[in-house]
């Protein structure tokens, strides 16, 4: 996935009412930027910690910039939770995701279950139907990239939801797009929320699929890099 544009740089001020990030430009002005990211981005945000910000294409918008990622050293970090779904649809079409090619069309954003829309839906006349729903991953802890970073009741009806399909006979997919590139394996988060651990285990020897893929980030584009071990 390209950006329209470069990302400005800056640094990391604060972060407040959820929604709102304060950063420095190189030149000394102080903005504040729009943070796409409702989780509690556990560990992203140390004092003096590079920013990325896209610039609005709206020249009447409020806030002018988007928080896209943030530098904590060993990588860049993607946290707006906009763009996974489109990170992924595009390296499925492109054919980088070995485990999900040969399915005849993709669809995104289509409704399933109760008020739900599945972020992915792929169909083949010999393959079946393929649920995919993605989330985004931006929690590290030592090696292992770590899903969820907080409490989400919103994944464990994620979860139900794709587990009637599975129940219908369909193909389901949970998709962890890991937006950084220092982890080498991914895991649950059971210390944050242990039903979200407890109910993933039951849906996987049930026949859900878990797909873990960290990606290569820099001020121009995401792309999806390589699979990372799943220890559950």
């Amino acid at each position: 996935m390209d950006f329209s544009a470069p990302l400005i740089h800056g640094t990391f001020l604060k972060r407040y009412k959820r929604f709102f990030v304060d950063a420095q430009l190189p030149d000394g002005t102080t903005v504040t930027a729009h943070c796409p990211n409702t989780g509690s981005m556990l560990g992203l945000m140390g004092n003096d910690y590079g920013v990325y910000l896209s610039p609005a294409d709206n020249p009447e918008r409020k806030l002018r910039y988007t928080l896209e990622m943030i530098d904590v050293g060993t990588s860049l970090v993607g946290v707006n939770t906009s763009r996974p779904n489109a990170i992924v649809a595009d390296a499925v079409a492109t054919g980088l995701i070995p485990e999900l090619t040969g399915y005849a069309t993709l669809e995104r954003e289509k409704k399933y279950g109760k008020n739900s829309r599945i972020d992915i839906l792929l169909n083949d006349p010999a393959k079946g139907t393929c649920f995919i729903e993605v989330k985004n991953t931006t929690l590290r802890e030592g090696n292992a990239a770590l899903f969820p970073d907080a409490v989400t009741s919103r994944g464990l009806k994620h979860l139900e939801e794709l587990m009637a399909e599975r129940k219908a006979g369909n193909r389901v997919v949970m998709f962890y797009l890991v937006q950084r590139s220092d982890c080498d394996y991914f895991s649950v988060a059971d210390t944050i929320d242990p039903a979200y651990g407890k109910t993933l285990r039951q849906a996987v020897a049930e026949g859900l699929e878990i797909m873990a893929y960290s990606c290569k980030l820099n001020a121009t584009a995401i792309t999806v890099d390589k699979k990372l071990e799943v220890r559950l």
